[in-house]
């Protein structure tokens, strides 16, 4: 479904994403592992079309979609879960993600899609509304999710969605997550929680310093000494 080839990215002087490769097959969740600053974000953001890549190229649906612009990349069913959750905070929470369904036309999908939305994140329709900026962290994460479900991914990129979050709600995100991928999305999760990511994920690549440097199973990752020490606190 998705092919990164040999993608370098530089902001400016600085060679952030040095050559790296990764695939996402049809209904995976691939994880993306790394410490802060590693290039995890940027990759995404390149991979989403927010970012141009200075050589190399991105396969998604057979199609190259190479410095695209991101609103193309979004109607063909590719979206992001940005870092930082980033909602419109002065909007309710039916109209972000009304926000979400923007490229659609299909009425009635997007009236089945939102009573999806509102089934999977029952919190969200308690509060639809009520102002984003109001919501907790774990509720802002619920409508970052919800609205990228709107536009109807095939596949969803996930850039830290346990970031901040009390322990409790991590688990919660992440069982939200695999009921997410059940229903047919393929996610690749960008996760900086090497543990929660390696429990759901099928395959995964340890990203250092804009270096793909291992991968594998995510079984075998788990297992890695050298992944244990760097990221598993063990």
């Amino acid at each position: 479904m998705l092919q990164v080839k040999d993608i370098n990215v530089y902001y400016g002087a600085i060679h952030a994403i040095k050559g790296i490769s990764l695939e996402v097959s049809d209904g995976e969740i691939v994880a993306l592992i790394g410490s802060n600053g590693a290039g995890k974000s940027t990759t995404l953001r390149t991979i989403s079309g927010l970012m141009k890549p200075k050589s190399g190229s991105i396969i998604y649906d057979d199609k190259d979609i190479t410095g695209k612009p991101a609103h193309k990349i979004v109607s063909m069913g590719l979206c992001q879960v940005p870092e930082g959750r980033r909602v419109f905070a002065n909007m309710t929470v039916l109209e972000n993600l009304e926000m979400g369904a923007y490229t659609r036309k299909d009425k009635d999908g997007i009236a089945r899609d939102m009573k999806k939305v509102f089934e999977s994140f029952p919190r969200l329709l308690e509060r639809k509304e009520q102002l984003a900026g109001t919501l907790s962290g774990g509720e802002q994460q619920m409508l970052a999710m919800g609205r990228a479900l709107m536009s109807k991914p095939k596949l969803l990129l996930m850039d830290e969605p346990s970031m901040g979050l009390a322990p409790l709600l991590v688990k919660e995100i992440f069982n939200i997550i695999k009921e997410i991928n059940a229903s047919g999305t393929t996610i690749l999760l960008v996760e900086q929680n090497a543990n929660m990511a390696l429990s759901i994920a099928d395959k995964a690549y340890v990203l250092e310093t804009g270096r793909i440097t291992l991968s594998g199973t995510a079984k075998e990752l788990a297992s890695s000494e050298a992944v244990r020490k760097a990221y598993l606190g063990g």
